[in-house]
């Protein structure tokens, strides 16, 4: 984990409603939650918390990035991609799941 989290930052994530993460953080991970659920949502009360830690324009851009990733990885497990494999030139690495 050199080069990304730290172990005591993956433990945080984990329950993170729980940890000592700032606030904006937790809003953040919230937002992420509920838009990479089965039924993505964002009621009033979420809405307001987003308010008081982000821009307007920051919580368009969180949101679309969030989405973004999600859909990215459910294009990938849908197809059973394997990205580290996928090299400049060479077709996609499909495996298909039904074969």
């Amino acid at each position: 984990m050199s080069r990304g989290a730290t172990e005591d930052l993956v433990e945080k994530l984990q329950d993170y409603e729980h940890s000592d993460l700032p606030e904006r953080t937790k809003v953040a991970l919230r937002l992420a939650d509920r838009l990479t659920g089965e039924r993505p949502s964002v009621d009033p009360e979420l809405h307001a918390q987003l308010r008081q830690h982000f821009t307007d324009d920051q919580i368009i851009d969180l949101g679309m990035t969030l989405t973004f990733a999600s859909g990215w990885q459910r294009f990938i497990e849908a197809f059973g991609i394997v990205p580290d494999r996928w090299q400049e030139g060479a077709p996609p690495p499909f495996h298909p799941l039904n074969d």
